[in-house]
């Protein structure tokens, strides 16, 4: 796991920020990510909708609606917000999604704690993250700068004396693929409803370069790595390198 200065998060978007303006083909595989996500979310009229950790903040695309919220202030995310310490009235928001998020969650059981005082009975959180397939550790263990920390501990609860305003910047990308594909949720949120979780091979994305890394191939072929995906989608412990995991709070 890497843990650094928190100022890092904020740097980390205005460098994908660069990034994005010059990749047209991430605009177009992260608006179908983005309505992945918004399949898995209650109607508008339920409640609040809240993306936390919105990052270049580019879900309004899909989902007009929802809140675009992170750490830092930036002009075009709607307001700052701490997942451990939500500004949001008891029982008052219908979804919470994370996209990229839940491996930056050094203490995910005090952050679900957050979670189930804010959203109504039934409320959703959508987790978007990175999964570990044989090709997902090769894609995020060489090819991503976060640590995967398979072995390291998870702390699910924060110890005594914690603050949620820690200056820390936690990252351990493989979190989300072990706690929801590799342990009883059961023990760890025994009120909560797993509503699905399933594995993307996403392949499109990894040949994409991502932010940061160089395009293979030509933004005309991207129906053409679609397909591909769709065949590798068969076999998720092979190429999963994306997981979506849809909850739902106690009633």
């Amino acid at each position: 796991m890497t843990m650094v200065a928190l100022t890092q998060h904020d740097v980390e978007i205005h460098e994908n920020l660069k990034h994005w303006e010059q990749k047209p083909l991430l605009k177009r595989i992260y608006r179908e990510f983005h309505e992945i996500i918004a399949a898995a979310t209650l109607p508008a009229d339920a409640g609040i909708t809240v993306e936390l950790g919105s990052g270049i903040g580019n879900i309004k695309d899909v989902l007009p609606h929802c809140l675009r919220t992170d750490l830092f202030p930036n002009p075009w995310l709607d307001q700052t917000e701490n997942a451990y310490s939500l500004s949001f009235a008891d029982k008052s928001v219908a979804n919470i999604i994370l996209f990229d998020v839940f491996h930056h969650l050094e203490h995910p059981g005090a952050a679900f704690k957050e979670f189930e005082r804010v959203l109504i009975p039934g409320g959703r959180v959508i987790i978007f993250d990175p999964c570990m397939s044989l090709l997902g550790l090769l894609a995020y263990g060489v090819l991503h700068h976060e640590p995967i920390a398979l072995r390291d501990p998870i702390a699910w609860m924060p110890p005594e004396g914690w603050s949620p305003q820690s200056d820390r910047y936690y990252a351990a990308q493989g979190n989300a693929y072990r706690i929801f594909w590799r342990r009883d949720l059961s023990q760890l949120l025994p009120h909560w409803k797993l509503v699905s979780k399933r594995r993307l091979s996403a392949l499109s994305y990894v040949c994409s370069g991502g932010y940061s890394k160089p395009q293979l191939y030509p933004d005309a072929l991207y129906p053409l790595a679609k397909g591909i995906d769709v065949v590798c989608d068969l076999m998720p412990a092979l190429f999963a390198t994306r997981l979506l995991v849809v909850l739902g709070s106690p009633d």
